[in-house]
């Protein structure tokens, strides 16, 4: 045979009338055969904690230490923010030091005991827009909201333990790409829009140039205050320090410096470096402009200012006339303080299934998108034991008026891509799996409460350009953003990705559509507040509608290409390559012809690359 007749992949593309007997399987969904009763928390445990603790907590390097402060950065941003959203929802029940006390000692536990170290436990939006349903919910039936919260905590402790028990966690599985990147999309749009300029609220860098921005409340009397002049550095700050994150962290494919070591060193240190130099072109060389600075309490101390002994009114905002407070609430919630309506605790069951829902789906999607067969993880997951341990932390968090704490998507994306070790085409090839990163952060975190004076001279601009990094940084990686690019891109110039060599195109954009309808369906329920409770079932129902919903417009080829892992993916490409070689092989000269029409391709490289 002559090497003029072997097949291209444009050949191969040709054909799909096989396609869907390729695989039986291909494109389906299957659920994990369940565990008898508690043996999945036994078995999760000895597989992680069990089996790789000791090499978790002793391998020390350059690369912990560096991404051990990229971490300290990308999780004390996101605290200090939510916790400052929290203080205005919660009527500052919760505020900036409870969230920074829960991100301490539950990161610093789960660091320690935890299943799966490679994620990173914190606030997230979703939960902030649970708790403010929460708060409206504990208003209508006027009980105190941290007394009802305390209460839907120790139900959701229940939840937690009875899904674990039972190896619920297997639903979770059926979540596949689609449900995924929905919901990784939401957290970076969150990201992305806090640091730009929420459309929904006050925060973000474009927010500046509104002249009645709570930020420039304080300067209202100040005649020589320019909050335009506040504004455009806000922006240089901000933009600017993502930008050189980026600038340093691109320097690791370039030639620039001596060695790998400095290139390498700058790849790591690239946020930390960022933060501190836009912080010092803030502080000395525009210390005539009033940025807006972090908001950080002066001591360590419960939030809520009482006006009185009864502490059920807010100082100073509900006393003006006071000097000074009364004091703060106690750090212990009171279980009984219930107004007389003694029916609280059973009632708080039922908004307990809502919360449960969201811890269920917050950390169990981003713990299936860490511990993705792409990310090479070697140390095996645990999401029974690790869901009943987010029921415990969540529990105390609860009686102590602390918010509640799941799985974050971005800043475990970050962990596990600063961690890594990629190839050529950006294929994660090894991950340094540790438990030092989220042990040291996370006790810098609490740490921090030392050194509050020192946190207040971050500008808020500067954190969000750490925010917008942090969003920008995951989209590459996300197949669903890829796919939204190819709608402006040309056709005959699409990326090399598996589905654009094999499928049509009408069919990929069909799929991209479907799912930013879900996408929207999503982003408007927990942004419109008076549904935002209902989140968590949103959220759910994206796994349905990819198991019954998307089979009945895609054959399973192609959902397999668009959903499947690389490992089945790359498993329908040899047997399709092997199918259209033996039909190339076995057919007439006239069908040969007709088969290599795109152009021939060395059969040597051909047979290879199957």
């Amino acid at each position: 045979m002559s090497k003029d007749n072997s097949i291209d992949d444009a050949t191969l593309a040709m054909d799909t009338t096989q396609n869907d007997k390729l695989m039986e399987d291909a494109g389906k969904v299957h659920m994990d055969e369940g565990e008898s009763w508690g043996t999945g928390i036994i078995k999760d445990i000895k597989r992680t904690v069990g089996t790789h603790w000791w090499t978790e907590m002793t391998n020390l390097n350059q690369k912990t230490v560096a991404v051990t402060l990229l971490m300290f950065i990308s999780v004390m941003a996101p605290t200090l923010s939510f916790g400052a959203v929290y203080g205005k929802e919660t009527d500052n029940r919760i505020g900036a030091i409870e969230t920074i006390l829960a991100t301490t000692w539950v990161g610093v536990m789960y660091s320690l005991i935890g299943g799966m170290p490679m994620c990173i436990i914190g606030s997230t939006g979703p939960v902030l827009a649970f708790t403010k349903a929460v708060v409206r919910i504990a208003e209508n039936i006027d009980v105190p909201f941290v007394t009802f919260q305390a209460w839907i905590s120790c139900w959701l402790l229940f939840y937690c333990c009875t899904a674990a028990f039972f190896d619920l966690t297997r639903v979770v599985r059926l979540a596949t790409r689609f449900t995924d990147e929905i919901f990784a999309f939401l957290i970076v749009s969150i990201f992305v829009f806090d640091a730009v300029g929420d459309p929904f609220s006050d925060v973000g860098i474009l927010r500046y140039f509104d002249p009645n921005h709570p930020s420039h409340e304080d300067y209202a009397e100040d005649e020589n205050y320019n909050y335009m002049e506040v504004a455009l550095l806000s922006t240089i700050l901000g933009f600017g320090t993502t930008a050189l994150i980026f600038v340093f962290r691109n320097f690791k494919s370039t030639p620039f410096f001596c060695n790998d070591g400095v290139r390498s060193s700058l790849y790591d240190f690239a946020v930390t470096m960022s933060v501190l130099i836009m912080t010092c072109v803030n502080e000395f060389l525009f210390s005539d402009v009033d940025t807006e600075q972090l908001n950080v309490p002066n001591k360590f101390e419960p939030s809520f200012q009482c006006c009185d002994s009864s502490c059920t009114t807010f100082f100073p905002d509900e006393c003006p006339d006071q000097s000074e407070a009364y004091g703060s609430r106690d750090w212990f919630v009171d279980f009984s303080d219930l107004n007389g309506k003694g029916w609280v605790p059973i009632v708080a069951a039922g908004p307990a299934i809502l919360a449960f829902l969201l811890v269920f789906l917050d950390s169990g999607i981003t713990w299936h998108l860490v511990n993705h067969p792409n990310n090479n993880l070697q140390h095996g997951e645990a999401y029974n034991y690790d869901l009943c341990l987010v029921g415990m932390f969540n529990f105390v968090n609860g009686c102590f008026g602390l918010p509640w704490l799941v799985a974050t998507t971005v800043p475990c994306i970050i962990h596990l891509n600063s961690l890594a070790e990629k190839d050529s085409d950006g294929r994660i090839v090894s991950v340094q799996e540790t438990r030092l990163t989220m042990f040291f952060s996370h006790m810098m975190v609490g740490l921090s409460l030392l050194v509050l004076e020192v946190l207040q001279l971050l500008p808020m601009p500067v954190l969000y350009g750490v925010f917008l990094f942090m969003g920008l940084s995951a989209l590459p990686a996300m197949q669903f953003w890829n796919r939204i690019l190819l709608w402006f891109q040309q056709p005959s110039k699409y990326p090399d990705f598996v589905f654009t060599r094999y499928m049509d195109k009408k069919k990929i954009h069909m799929y991209t559509i479907m799912q930013l309808f879900f996408f929207g369906l999503v982003f408007f329920v927990q942004n419109y507040s008076t549904i935002s409770i209902v989140f968590p079932l949103m959220t759910l129902l994206c796994i349905p509608a990819r198991l019954y919903l998307a089979p009945r417009f895609f054959e399973g080829w192609e959902l397999c290409l668009l959903d499947g892992d690389d490992t089945e993916i790359d498993e329908w490409v040899k047997r399709k390559r092997s199918s259209m070689r033996s039909l190339f092989f076995s057919g007439t000269e006239s069908e040969r012809e007709d088969l290599s029409e795109n152009g021939p391709m060395d059969e040597d490289n051909a047979i290879e690359e199957a």
